[in-house]
């Protein structure tokens, strides 16, 4: 049973045909190396958007976690129900961290009481959950979406490799660190622009298939990148590799998320839709 319930609404989603003028549909990913309460933030800030409206969620690692919330609480929920689910998540990560040396163990645990993964595959779920893999046996990346979602799909993504053993899902063994750099730019007409989270914008250097470095004009128009990264990610402070998550230190991260979140918004970036497209790999820092 979740210890976590929330009111369903009729609300939660919302078609792109119900959009105002001045809404838009973001495709979000998360990378696997984005600092977790970090992307806690900068989502908690988003669902306090009006104009934001979502789309797809990828996701990648410890983030892959984050994301399943993030859809649990959007379709149970609306925007309230996923920021409630988020920051129960959370309080769920920092107790659980105290008590138990299992990392696995936890990850599921957590997972297990935070979403009810029936309620994220189904169809009229407001946003589209994809998590990234890596095949522990052929470095093979894998992405589970609609019914190859699972618990054992999520623990995957996030679980460290190496660090745990790798999660067996159908007769073959996945872990986490999937490289979400190699993902297909955005090209739905329902999808105006895509937001990555990431720890640095180095990351996201891959020109857009359709371009050559001599071009000035993406032909297949892919959506707008942006990206927000945190400027104080500590290498190698991975989430559940110290044996304890203070909650003031995730709350000083979540709000720091935030902050970044609110100068992304402030700057207007959503009129870039309205001017000729010169490159798909449009990064705002």
């Amino acid at each position: 049973m979740l210890a976590q319930s929330l009111m369903k609404t009729d609300q939660a989603a919302i078609s792109v045909a119900d959009l105002g003028a001045e809404d838009r549909m973001i495709d979000i990913v998360l990378a696997n190396d984005a600092h977790g309460a970090f992307v806690w933030g900068v989502l908690d800030r988003l669902l306090d958007e009006p104009r934001c409206n979502f789309r797809d969620v990828t996701a990648s690692g410890f983030a892959a976690m984050e994301a399943a919330v993030f859809a649990y609480g959007l379709s149970v929920g609306g925007r309230r129900g996923a920021r409630t689910a988020l920051a129960n998540f959370w309080r769920r990560v920092s107790h659980a961290s105290v008590f138990a040396n299992d990392r696995a163990s936890q990850l599921r645990s957590v997972l297990e009481q935070s979403i009810d993964i029936d309620q994220i595959r189904v169809e009229r779920c407001p946003v589209k959950l994809c998590v990234q893999a890596v095949n522990a046996r052929t470095d093979a990346v894998k992405i589970f979406s609609g019914e190859q979602l699972s618990i054992d799909a999520i623990v995957a993504a996030a679980t460290v490799p190496f660090l745990s053993q790798p999660i067996e899902i159908d007769g073959d063994t996945y872990w986490g660190d999937g490289d979400i750099s190699q993902l297909p730019s955005a090209r739905s007409p329902k999808t105006s622009h895509r937001l990555i989270i990431a720890s640095r914008p180095s990351l996201f250097t891959t020109l857009c298939p359709d371009r050559s470095f001599s071009s000035t004009h993406c032909a297949i128009k892919c959506a707008p990148v942006h990206t927000i990264f945190d400027s104080q990610y500590r290498a190698g402070t991975e989430l559940f590799v110290r044996p304890w998550i203070d909650w003031g230190e995730l709350t000083d991260m979540r709000d720091r998320g935030r902050k970044c979140a609110e100068g992304w918004l402030a700057t207007d970036l959503f009129s870039t839709d309205q001017r000729r497209a010169i490159g798909c790999r449009t990064q705002y820092i």
